[in-house]
This record gives C-alpha cells, sequence and structure tokens, in this order.
C-alpha cells in the first residue's frame, strides 16, 4: 500500500515515463497502467491512489508491481465455464425454483 508521508506520489503520465519503452521504441501508454491500476496483470494490481482527480501511484509501488510480476508466485484466477448441457440444467433448476417461490 502507498504510504504518502513516505512516498512521493507520481502521476501515471509521469510513470509512463519511468517505465522502460517497449515495441518499436514506445513509451507504455497512459491507458495501460490505468489498466494495471484497475484490473492488474497476472493478478497483480498496481498500487494507486486517488487525488481529486487524478490518479497517482509512486516509484516504489512500481517497484513492488514489478517485483511481484517477476517472482512467479502470482496467482491466475481460473472461472469455471459450463458446458451447454450443465447451462440447460441450471437454467431448467432456476427456473423451477422460480415457479415453486411463485414468480
Amino acid at each position: 500500500m502507498i504510504d504518502p508521508k513516505f512516498e512521493k506520489l507520481i502521476t501515471l503520465k509521469q510513470a509512463t515515463r519511468m517505465i522502460p519503452k517497449r515495441r518499436r521504441g514506445k513509451r507504455v501508454h497512459i491507458s495501460c497502467l490505468y489498466r494495471w491500476t484497475l484490473n492488474g496483470v497476472r493478478g497483480v494490481i498496481l498500487e494507486s491512489l486517488q487525488v481529486g482527480g487524478t490518479r497517482c501511484t509512486s516509484r516504489e509501488a512500481l517497484h513492488r508491481f514489478f517485483e511481484r510480476l517477476s517472482e512467479g508466485t502470482v496467482t491466475i484466477q481460473h472461472f469455471h465455464t459450463r458446458t451447454p448441457s450443465q447451462r440447460a440444467r441450471d437454467d431448467e433448476r432456476a427456473r423451477q425454483e422460480l415457479i415453486k417461490a411463485g414468480y
């Protein structure tokens, strides 16, 4: 967690300049950093704070983010997908419960 008392806050735009350039020498786009702060990468979320209307992070938070990504101890959430027959059975079961409840 970012502690603004001990860490210097930087905007996500400033953070894009601190990350090494990527393909064809292009910088990481600011929208990429927004995704990292909201959704994360492989289960790791970039720490950030909302300061007024500006989302901020810190140099230290970037360091922690990249360290966690590099550790290999990241847990990936797996979502269970149902087969069409399972979905049909679940739908029918829900329909019967609604009928029984009077809907």
